[in-house]
C-alpha cells in the first residue's frame, strides 16, 4: 500500500470514530424517571413502535400466547395494578402483558415501550406478589429504556468497528470491547430493574420480600452449573437478593 493510502485511511478512519464520539454526546439526556443519564438515540414513540412490531415474533417464539383467558386476566390485573400505582403511569409507553405458552422456560423480559412477557413455566411457580415483583422488574426495564440504550451502545461500537477496521484492520478487538461494556451494562439494568421493581410492590401494596423469594426460584431453575457472573449478563442471584434487601430498606417496606 502506497503511504499516501495509507494516511488517507487513517484519516477516514479517524473521522468515523470521532464522529462517532460526537454523536454519542449530543444522544446523552437525563431520564425523567430515574434521574439517570444515558445515550439514546429514539424517541419513546420509535420505542413502542419496536416493541409493538416484535412482539407478534417473539410471542411465536415461546409457543404463541396461553390459551386461558382466566390466567391472562389475572396477569394484566397484577399488571396493570403496578403500572396504575407507581410512576408508570406518567410514561408514554403503552403497558401490555402477555402470558406465554411456554411451559419449559423461566423466564419474563420487556421490550422497548411497554410489551411486558412471562413465561406460563415461570407463573405457574409464583404467588400474586411474587408475579408481581417480576411484571414490576419488567416495568422497569421499560421505564430504565434499557433496550433503547443498549440500542445506541451497540450502534456506538459498530460505528467505531468501522472506524477502526478502516484505519487499521483493527475492528475485531474493538468490537470485542464493545461487547463486554453491553455485557456490564446489563448487569447494571438488571439490578436497577430490581429495585424499581420493589418500589412498585410497595406502592401497590405488595410484600416486597416476595422479590427475594422469586430470586431463589430463578436460582433454583439455573441448577448447579450457572455460569459465573463475570461471564454472564444477569447478576448472581445471591447479589441480587442483597441488593433487594437494601432497596426494601429504602423504600421502607
Amino acid at each position: 500500500m502506497r503511504r499516501g493510502s495509507w494516511k488517507i485511511r487513517i484519516f477516514i478512519g479517524l473521522a468515523i470514530v470521532a464522529f462517532a464520539f460526537i454523536q454519542r454526546c449530543s444522544n446523552k439526556e437525563e431520564n425523567p424517571y430515574t434521574g439517570r443519564e444515558q445515550t439514546i438515540n429514539m424517541t419513546s414513540e420509535q420505542e413502542i413502535a419496536i416493541g409493538v412490531q416484535s412482539a407478534p415474533e417473539i410471542a411465536q417464539q415461546h409457543g404463541g400466547l396461553y390459551p386461558d383467558e382466566r390466567l391472562q386476566s389475572f396477569v394484566d390485573f397484577v399488571g396493570e395494578k403496578l403500572v396504575d400505582n407507581s410512576i408508570a403511569r406518567e410514561t408514554p409507553y403503552e403497558y401490555d402483558f402477555h402470558l406465554l405458552a411456554d411451559d419449559q422456560t423461566i423466564n419474563a423480559f420487556a421490550l422497548p415501550g411497554g410489551q411486558v412477557f412471562i413465561t406460563y413455566a415461570l407463573f405457574s411457580q409464583l404467588n400474586e406478589a411474587q408475579l408481581a415483583g417480576v411484571l414490576g422488574h419488567e416495568i422497569g426495564h421499560v421505564i430504565g429504556r434499557h433496550s433503547a440504550e443498549r440500542i445506541a451502545e451497540s450502534s456506538f461500537w459498530q460505528t467505531i468497528t468501522m472506524g477502526a477496521s478502516v484505519g487499521a484492520d483493527a475492528g475485531g478487538i474493538v468490537g470485542s470491547i464493545g461487547q463486554n461494556t453491553l455485557l456490564k451494562n446489563g448487569r447494571g439494568d438488571e439490578l436497577e430493574s430490581d429495585e424499581l421493581g420493589v418500589l412498585f410492590m410497595i406502592n401497590a401494596g405488595y410484600d416486597p420480600t416476595e422479590m427475594i423469594e422469586v430470586m431463589k426460584i430463578l436460582k433454583a431453575a439455573a441448577g448447579p452449573n450457572r455460569v459465573p457472573e463475570f461471564q454472564s449478563s444477569h447478576p448472581d442471584p445471591e447479589n441480587r437478593i442483597e441488593k433487594i434487601r437494601e432497596a426494601i430498606a429504602k423504600y421502607g417496606g
